[in-house]
């Protein structure tokens, strides 16, 4: 093989590999008629699955503000029950498609972005059921650190249906 051919060939690979970071699980797709600006401020985490970026975590919040590029900044913090501190990741996030859709692309390290899917949303934007790339990720997201027992069940039953395992819920500590 030719030094172009493989030049070539490792570019179509990293945008595949990208790509596939940024693109929806099998089964979820994301809500149409999506309003940003309704969406910006203060989300509880009120549910996930495990991820060691978030192990350990109680009371976490995700904050998102408008930046001046017209992106959103994010803002997570969560409180680090092994350490007994505050921890917090500051990343950046933009459409994927239109800013209509509630399908974005979120990084919190350099260049590397994964997807951020809101596939059920609060007519009044009070909570937001949210995947990754893959049914590795999911979040219940609230605009109050507790929900109601029916949200919950709604979340699980969804969640559910679109292959997610919500037996390895971890429900969080907001108090």
């Amino acid at each position: 093989m030719g030094l172009n051919r493989i030049k070539r060939w490792l570019s179509v690979a990293m945008v595949s590999l990208l790509m596939g970071c940024t693109g929806l699980p099998e089964g979820v797709e994301p809500v149409e008629s999506f309003e940003l600006d309704r969406y910006l401020g203060t989300w509880y985490e009120i549910a996930r699955l495990d991820h060691s970026f978030e192990r350990g975590m109680e009371r976490v919040t995700a904050e998102y503000q408008m930046r001046p590029d017209g992106g959103v900044r994010v803002l997570n913090r969560g409180f680090d029950t092994e350490q007994g501190d505050w921890q917090e990741a500051e990343g950046r996030a933009y459409f994927v498609g239109s800013d209509e859709v509630g399908h974005l692309k979120v990084s919190f390290f350099g260049p590397f972005f994964g997807s951020y899917v809101v596939f059920d949303l609060e007519p009044e934007y009070q909570y937001a059921f949210v995947a990754g790339n893959s049914t590795d990720y999911l979040w219940l997201l609230a605009r109050t650190p507790q929900v109601s027992a029916s949200v919950r069940q709604r979340f699980i039953e969804q969640a559910a249906a679109r292959g997610f395992d919500t037996d390895a819920l971890i429900w969080v500590a907001q108090e």
